[in-house]
């Protein structure tokens, strides 16, 4: 059984959210991108838990189930923020669980060290040692995962608060971890040039915000089980039997994958950085060291390298970011989403386009120019513009590729010898 699954994103009662995402848009806008399974995310949150438990129905598997039948995970991500070895650390991690007993459990255990109520990812004065310890007393099918491991204030090995090495930040509990999110400024080939990461899974996530399909599913995992149990997703992440791939963005596309200062305008490569000893030329305050500079500075192998047990993936661009390029049009404007729209009316699901129809199909449906940036998406082959202190990364197109986009707009609809020669002047 195939399975896309997003499992690390959030709900209306975390900062920084839409106040439309709830459980009836996480579905719809699910099923639009082509997701099989949904992460609940923000369970600690005591009036989301609620709406949770009034909305899905437990069947023993682990897996939840909405009034129409979508299936969910229980997930929700934390904030540690603490001091270890002389630094101040601040940690995130996303926690599964098998069911709301056990849910219930780990929020009781959680108010001990405070409040769950003001946040859907609460902060808490605890070492990521001691919390996966404390989970594991709860109920060892708890799963506990690394969140976007390289992002520099908020992840594991991150430049601003991380560790150099798992096991600094977990110490004995770290058997206890079997899985490390990628997240959006990073893909499996940057990790793979850390020996010491081969032993866990990669997994992918959108850590969504927003419920629009631009946002969520734009990292997910890939899944083929022969039972849709969280235990047969568990043993997935311990022994990669049923993981088949994840869904990656260009890292360049993430917020932090460059080194830089936001407020200075000031992106720049690791390279670059360094003759600069890290210190912003504008301002002249320490730059804020991106995930690519982390990952050279841990490094043992050289870009390239691929583990024997290495998980396959995909990168790709949003479906309504190739259309933002093909025609010229800002993402959030009508006429993207307008054909956005047709588009998935025509196809059902944005994962079915971005991977699965044959050229014949698409272009049919779409013009010469967006064909032509879908099948050179599949490539992982779109240009980005490197993102940099907490700025997205932004997709770019060629002069000739413009060129193409502009000629596309006279063939409505596409003929196959007008998509022949749209091809031929994108791949020129």
């Amino acid at each position: 059984m195939r399975i896309y699954a997003d499992l690390h994103l959030h709900s209306k009662y975390s900062r920084a959210t839409s106040k439309n995402l709830d459980l009836l848009n996480l579905e719809k806008w699910g099923k639009v991108k082509g997701l099989d399974l949904i992460g609940t995310g923000d369970f600690t949150h005591p009036v989301w838990i609620q709406e949770l438990k009034r909305s899905l129905n437990e069947d023993g598997s682990g897996i939840l189930r909405s009034k129409t039948d979508f299936p969910f995970l229980l997930t929700t991500e934390l904030s540690f923020v603490y001091t270890d070895l002389g630094k101040g650390r601040r940690i995130h991690l996303v926690v599964w669980a098998p069911d709301f007993a056990t849910v219930d459990q780990i929020n009781e255990q959680m108010l001990r060290h405070g409040r769950l109520d003001y946040d859907g990812r609460p902060i808490f004065n605890l070492s990521s040692a001691d919390f996966v310890a404390e989970m594991k007393s709860i109920n060892k099918r708890i799963e506990v995962i690394p969140a976007h491991i390289w992002t520099p204030w908020f992840g594991l090995f991150g430049s601003q608060s991380g560790f150099d090495a798992i096991e600094d930040c977990f110490k004995d509990q770290t058997r206890h971890i079997h899985a490390l999110e990628t997240g959006l400024s990073s893909d499996p080939p940057m990790n793979w040039r850390l020996s010491a990461l081969d032993r866990f899974t990669l997994v992918s996530n959108s850590d969504s915000h927003s419920f629009w399909p631009w946002r969520i599913g734009r990292e997910a995992n890939l899944f083929d089980l022969r039972s849709f149990t969280y235990d047969a997703l568990q043993k997935a992440l311990k022994t990669r039997e049923g993981m088949t791939g994840t869904i990656e963005v260009n890292p360049s596309y993430g917020k932090y994958h460059y080194d830089g200062h936001r407020n200075c305008n000031i992106s720049l490569s690791p390279e670059k950085a360094m003759e600069l000893k890290n210190i912003c030329p504008v301002c002249k305050r320490p730059l804020t060291l991106g995930v690519l500079h982390r990952v050279n500075e841990l490094a043992d192998r050289e870009p390239g390298f691929v583990p024997q047990q290495a998980v396959p993936f995909h990168s790709l661009l949003p479906l309504s970011e190739l259309i933002a390029l093909a025609t010229g049009k800002g993402l959030n404007t009508k006429h993207v989403w307008k054909i956005y729209d047709q588009a998935i009316t025509q196809f059902k699901t944005e994962f079915c386009i971005l991977l699965e129809k044959p050229p014949e199909e698409l272009e049919k449906v779409f013009s010469p120019a967006l064909t032509a940036l879908i099948l050179r998406n599949r490539q992982g082959k779109i240009d980005v513009t490197p993102g940099y202190d907490g700025a997205y990364g932004q997709a770019k197109i060629s002069a000739d590729q413009k060129s193409a986009s502009r000629e596309a707009g006279r063939h409505q609809p596409p003929t196959a010898a007008a998509t022949q020669r749209g091809l031929k002047d994108f791949f020129s």
